[in-house]
């Protein structure tokens, strides 16, 4: 399978989703969420993090096989209401990637991997 999901062909050609264009559209739609602190995303996601740079796509995979499943690891911010945050990144991420690509988003998985306390304002 090609790394690249053919979405359009005609006489003029075609389209291709590249599978990082999903993982970024996620991203941008999930961290937009109330009470989402970051993406969750291994060793190169935290030597990023501590070096003040965003990515992201970390945290995000993209399986194009017999159907569109998104899977995120997010980190949320303590007090929030864990399942209603999952529900609305859900919502949010199917609805942008639907809307931007085209594509039929069969499944949003999304996995808490930490809870983070807010920032302390300072005074």
């Amino acid at each position: 399978m090609s790394d690249l999901y053919q979405y359009d062909a005609n006489q003029l050609g075609k389209v291709e989703i590249a599978p990082e264009v999903i993982q970024l559209i996620s991203g941008i739609a999930a961290s937009q969420v109330n009470g989402v602190i970051t993406l969750s995303g291994g060793v190169v996601g935290d030597i990023n993090q501590l070096l003040g740079r965003k990515n992201l796509k970390k945290g995000i995979r993209v399986d194009l096989e017999d159907q569109l499943t998104i899977d995120l690891a997010v980190v949320v911010q303590y007090g929030f209401h864990i399942p209603d945050v999952g529900r609305e990144i859900q919502e949010q991420v199917k609805t942008a990637v639907e809307s931007m690509t085209g594509l039929t988003v069969d499944k949003v998985i999304v996995r808490v991997d930490g809870i983070k306390m807010p920032p302390e304002k300072s005074e």
